[in-house]
């Protein structure tokens, strides 16, 4: 599906194509690498320590002399939940911090951190992303995060060399870089 999603769909003209893996380090994430030139990987993840364990091999994965695709920083979502009724107030439900510190420890940015709000599911139902109300915590937590993930496309791309298609060259799961 991934390749047909690649290779099949007429993109037209594009500054940027993001696309939403799942957690960890499956057969889609090597198929991605194999079909397309990834500028760059953003590790998106909770705060708890089971979601954070997932975020360092998908990390340690990207990183490796094999794969070399850079990680351009790390995004907390379900950071902490805040009423509607109580914008000021967070509660910290799925622990606090635990993308902060797997960041710092590997030397990563944190993009940006999404709080869970009701509002976000509702209206993505109606029809009107939050991201739309600039004003509200998390519409601008959106324009904050898309912000970051920008600036650090535009500095990977000045400070490294173009990225290459991996090719998977031996039985043993052992990638090679495709020249």
């Amino acid at each position: 599906a991934l390749r047909q999603f690649i290779h099949q769909c007429d993109w037209g003209e594009l500054d940027f194509l993001l696309i939403d893996l799942p957690p960890g380090t499956s057969d889609i994430h090597l198929t991605m690498v194999q079909e397309v030139p990834v500028t760059g990987a953003v590790v998106v993840s909770t705060p708890q320590s089971v979601a954070i364990a997932d975020a360092i091999k998908g990390i340690q994965m990207f990183q490796t002399d094999k794969i070399k695709v850079p990680v351009l920083g790390l995004i907390e979502n379900m950071s902490w939940f805040t009423p509607e009724e109580l914008p000021e107030n967070k509660y910290y439900i799925f622990g606090k911090e635990g993308v902060k510190n797997l960041a710092a420890e590997a030397g990563l940015p944190v993009l940006g951190q999404i709080p869970i709000v009701q509002g976000i599911c509702e209206s993505g139902d109606s029809g009107k992303p939050i991201v739309l109300n600039e004003n509200s915590i998390v519409g601008s937590a959106f324009v904050h995060l898309a912000e970051n993930v920008v600036s650090e496309v535009n500095k990977r791309n000045i400070n490294l060399a173009p990225s290459q298609i991996v090719e998977i060259t031996n039985t043993d799961g052992c990638a090679a870089t495709k020249h």
